[in-house]
This record gives C-alpha cells, sequence and structure tokens, in this order.
C-alpha cells in the first residue's frame, strides 16, 4: 500500500524534498535486502515506463521559488523525480497570516489541489493514507495547509491522515506565529487522525551538540527531520507480521498510538545521531542504545547529551493517587522501531513496563515493537521511539499561553479579522488546546 504526501508552503516543500532523498538511497537495492527495497518503492514511488522513481507527492506554495528548487534538485541527484504536473504555486504568498492561508487561498486554490491529489491517488494500487507536510508557523503552510487537510478528510473519509508539523523557535521566527499555531492545531485536532511533530528548537540541538555543525542552515534542519522521519515510514516487521513487511503502514503507526481521539501528539526521539565522519569509528549495542532510549523517554530528554538519570517512574501506590512525580514523562503508547545488525537479539522489554504508562491502558495494548535488519542511513544500528506521551505539553502549554497573551492586548487581531477569521474563532481555538493540555496533563 502506499502513501502519498502533500507537501505545503516552504518547510513542507523542504522537509518532503529531504525525505524523499532520504528514502531514495535507502531503497537502493543491496545484498541480504530481499523484499526490502521492493516495499519501499511501492509505499513511496512509482515508476515510469522508463524505470524512473516518481516520489507519490503533490507540491504546493502560493510562490513558485521553493517548489522550482525542489524539484530541480530532486532531479539533480538522478535518483528520482517529482511528477512533471504534481504541484501548485501561485505568485503571491499568504504574508505569514494563517487568515489568508485558510479564507482566502484555500477557497479559491482547494479544488485545483485536491485534483492534483486525486490523480496522485489513483496512481496507487491501494493507498494507505495521506501525509500532509508543514510548518505551523506561516501562512500557507499553516494556514493552506490546515484548508487542504480539511478538504481530503472530506474527500476520502475512511483513509488514515496523519499530519508532519513542523513546530517553529520557541524565540520567534514570525510574530505572530503563536496565533497561527494555535488557530491549526484546534483544526487539525478535529480533521487529523495523529500529528507528528518536530520541534525546531530540538533539531536545532541535534545539529549543534550532536552533529557538530558549527553554522546550522535550515536545510541542516530539515536533513535531521528527514532521517527521523524516514526511520518511522520505512518498512519494519511487527511481531505479527510472519516475516512480511507492513502493508499498511499508516494504519499500523495509527493503531498503535493513536488509541484515543483526545491523544493525537507524536513526538519522535532517534539514536544513535552523530556526524558522519564519526560513525565509522563508533561501536553500538543494543542494550546500550535502548538504556539510554528508555531513559530519554522518561525523563523527557531529546537527546544522549543531558539525559537526566534522576527521574524514576513513580511507585504504584503514587500513580493511583496521580502523582506521577517531578519530571516524568506518563505515556499513552509507544512505538519502538529497532534497524540493523542483530536486530532479533535485542531485548526492549524495558519499554513493556507498566509504570511507563497511563493505568487505564494494558501495557500489552500500550507497546508495540517493530524491527528490521536492513541497516538505515549509514547506522549498523538504529533505534527510533515514536511516543503519545506528554513529551509536547510543556512546548503547546507555552504556545497557548503566549498566543492568550497576545490576544488579552488585541495585538494583531485585525489583520486575522480582515481575512474573515473572528474573535470568536480564536476563543474556540483555546478553549480546544486548552482542553488537550489539560488531558496530557492529567495522563496518569
Amino acid at each position: 500500500m502506499s502513501v502519498v504526501t502533500v507537501q505545503l508552503g516552504q518547510c513542507g516543500n523542504q522537509v518532503g524534498q529531504e525525505l524523499f532523498d532520504v528514502l531514495s538511497s535507502d531503497a537502493q537495492p543491496g545484498p541480504r535486502r530481499a523484499a526490502y527495497p521492493a516495499a519501499c518503492r511501492e509505499r513511496f514511488f512509482r515508476h515510469t515506463a522508463h524505470g524512473e522513481l516518481v516520489a507519490r507527492a503533490v507540491l504546493i506554495d502560493m510562490e513558485p521559488k521553493v517548489i522550482n528548487q525542489s524539484v530541480a534538485k530532486a532531479a539533480k541527484g538522478g535518483r528520482w523525480r517529482y511528477g512533471d504536473s504534481a504541484h501548485f504555486s501561485q505568485k503571491q504568498g499568504s504574508g505569514n497570516n494563517w487568515a489568508n492561508g485558510y479564507c482566502v487561498h484555500g477557497p479559491r486554490h482547494g479544488e485545483v489541489v485536491e485534483e492534483l491529489v486525486r490523480q496522485e491517488v489513483e496512481r496507487c494500487d491501494r493507498l494507505a493514507g495521506l501525509m500532509p507536510m508543514m510548518s505551523v508557523a506561516g501562512g500557507t503552510g499553516s494556514g493552506l495547509g490546515t484548508y487542504v487537510t480539511q478538504r481530503l478528510r472530506d474527500a476520502y473519509p475512511t483513509s488514515f491522515i496523519l499530519n508532519h508539523l513542523t513546530w517553529p523557535y520557541g524565540a520567534g521566527e514570525v510574530i505572530v506565529q503563536n496565533y497561527n499555531s494555535v488557530l491549526t492545531l484546534a483544526r487539525l485536532y478535529q480533521l487529523s487522525d495523529a500529528m507528528l511533530v518536530h520541534e525546531n528548537d530540538v533539531v536545532h540541538r541535534v545539529c549543534s551538540q550532536l552533529l557538530n555543525i558549527k553554522h546550522i542552515s535550515f536545510g541542516d534542519v530539515n536533513r535531521v527531520i528527514a532521517h527521523q522521519l524516514g526511520s518511522v515510514l520505512q518498512p519494519a516487521l511487527s511481531a505479527d507480521s510472519h516475516g512480511v513487511y507492513s502493508r499498511n503502514p499508516l494504519g499500523e503507526l495509527l493503531s498503535a498510538l493513536a488509541c484515543h481521539p483526545e491523544y493525537k501528539l507524536l513526538s519522535v526521539c532517534t539514536i544513535p545521531q552523530m556526524a558522519s565522519s564519526s560513525i565509522a569509528y563508533s561501536t553500538f549495542s543494543w542494550p546500550a542504545l535502548l538504556k539510554h532510549l528508555r531513559q530519554m523517554l522518561v525523563s523527557n530528554t531529546k537527546m544522549e547529551e543531558g539525559i537526566d538519570w534522576q527521574v524514576r517512574p513513580p511507585p504504584a501506590s503514587e500513580r493511583t493517587r496521580g502523582l506521577t512525580g517531578s519530571g516524568f514523562n506518563t505515556s499513552l503508547a509507544n512505538l519502538l522501531i529497532l534497524r540493523g545488525k542483530d536486530v532479533y537479539s535485542a531485548d526492549a522489554g524495558g519499554f513493556e513496563d507498566p509504570s511507563l504508562y497511563t493505568a487505564w491502558l494494558p501495557p500489552g495494548d500500550a507497546f508495540s515493537l517493530w524491527k528490521s535488519p536492513v541497516p538505515f542511513n549509514k547506522y549498523e544500528k538504529s533505534a527510533t521511539l515514536v511516543s503519545n506521551s506528554q513529551a509536547l505539553l510543556r512546548p503547546l502549554d507555552s504556545m497557548v499561553a503566549k498566543a492568550w497573551n497576545m490576544f488579552a492586548s488585541r495585538a494583531y487581531i485585525h489583520q486575522y479579522i480582515k481575512y474573515g477569521i473572528s474573535e470568536e474563532d480564536f476563543l474556540d481555538s483555546f478553549t480546544s488546546l486548552e482542553q488537550v493540555v489539560s488531558s496530557y496533563s492529567h495522563l496518569c
């Protein structure tokens, strides 16, 4: 089954291009790979009559520059390309205004975008689902992206939709980024099956502290996101797969993690991550990797450096009274994906510990494990954890609070009202997300 991505805005298109680069590299035939490359290609690419790999993707932006760059960069690489007519752009952007993207560009161009997606869907033998990729901070990615997701939900009511979201830097990229983020998240919570989130601040620290990049560009950030996202999406074997790679990747991912409509925020941790020049001189063992990754989950640490080893799951007596302990990250569900050498010898029992999870979901239902003996993206062994937990509670709460403070002083509200968004729309969004914050806060 195949996944169709919809790349929206500057961020969505740039991350999407890097993602397909990673996927195409990983899909190359090799010794002992057997069905792996074929499964990857079926999932994310189609073949032309001349044998070329064409990404199952639609590119959307209100300005042509980034799309032209993405298309040209993909073609120059020589391994894959975008479809000749699988993109749409205009001459004027959304001005970092969610309302402009959602209320103006969305209704104006939604039919054209939906038709492009339909054409790509019809090229799939079987559709696994749709993955819109977007930033939550700008105008086109967030505003138009939300509108497009709404149309896709209406057009494909029984298909899985997983939104990949890039959160802005906390220090600020756009003065109204918190407004845009609140409006995006509140509506996507009603439309999407789940949202897989990457925070720019976290990825930036990975680039600086783990990859030792001195002058970090958006390209560096996007490549880290693509690596982590690829490690989630590439073929793997579940416990009951009987040696056959998953036929419905989004369905299995979402059924493992998004088991309650109030909890849809997914975070990602991947280890190891290091500069390419250091990989050849490093050795990795499954016990060490899994020990570090488990503590990263427990202490809500996104990198191996700086793990707080003092944080421990609370005793059962405290859990029954709703006390989860300082700094402890309670999970609703976790998916662990292991890739590489000797993967079947890896013991992931530490992630089955009931103390990691909410008391109202049995650990057998809360934890899923996928494995693949194929090394991923130059790492002999690697582990990725996709978590539906309290990991995003603090940044979400901060985002809502900052937006509310601006709204209370009526800052920039007129820029949204003139495009058709009312103060009541803001209040509804705040109410919706405050309920999400409350739900995750009381996850115990």
